[in-house]
């Protein structure tokens, strides 16, 4: 599988936030504005798979299972309970991904992957608007054909996530967003009940898009 177009999509993201990040530690102006509690965000999201799987039945270095990477829609609910701590909502729509053996498809899946997060933003003020966050993700995985269903993958997976961005401000309410997670994510893959191999998908997700605040 090509990886020029992630690869390019993650230099960019990291070299912005890091641009974005010096800009920011400058003292922001105070802003008079009222904010609200609420901001919702919309992006375009990269998910590149680390695909870090045991060859199957743990013989040799071959018959590793890989997932693939794709663009996925991303839609986050925020609350502020403060003007520095947040909790975030990760959305998307089920995502069908296909599955390899050793570069040959053998089937797919669907899963839905929602992440809880808790964020601390450091200049909530700012124009630039740096923040971290951490949280769990909850995968539920279903509708897996692979192998001729002679292979099955886990029903749910909880893994630990973590999250790196900023918010630029555009007008009282608007902002642009680039955004970083990395989720630890894994499955086993089991053949009639038996485990056969595991499969850690551990995806980064390098994200842009737009937010709204009210």
């Amino acid at each position: 599988m090509k990886k020029s177009l992630p690869t390019r999509l993650s230099t960019t993201v990291l070299a912005t936030l890091a641009l974005l990040g010096a800009v920011a530690a400058t003292p922001a102006a105070a802003d008079d504005e009222t904010q609200g509690n609420w901001m919702v965000r919309l992006r375009a999201t990269s998910l590149n798979m680390a695909n870090k799987s045991d060859p199957i039945g743990g013989v040799g270095p071959s018959d590793r299972i890989t997932v693939n990477d794709k663009w996925i829609p991303e839609l986050d609910v925020t609350y502020f309970f403060t003007p520095h701590i947040a909790a975030e909502l990760v959305l998307t729509v089920p995502q069908k991904q296909n599955v390899s053996l050793d570069g040959n498809k053998i089937g797919s899946f669907t899963h839905l992957p929602p992440t809880l997060l808790v964020q601390y933003h450091f200049i909530p003020n700012g124009t630039f608007r740096p923040y971290v966050g951490a949280g769990l993700n909850f995968t539920r995985i279903w509708g897996a054909d692979i192998a001729n269903n002679s292979l099955s993958l886990d029903s749910w997976s909880v893994a630990p996530a973590l999250q790196i961005g900023m918010d630029y401000k555009l007008t009282k309410n608007w902002f642009l967003n680039a955004d970083v997670k990395k989720v630890w994510l894994s499955s086993d893959v089991k053949a009639g009940g038996v485990k056969v191999s595991n499969v850690s998908l551990d995806p980064w997700l390098f994200s842009m898009g737009v937010g709204y605040r009210f």
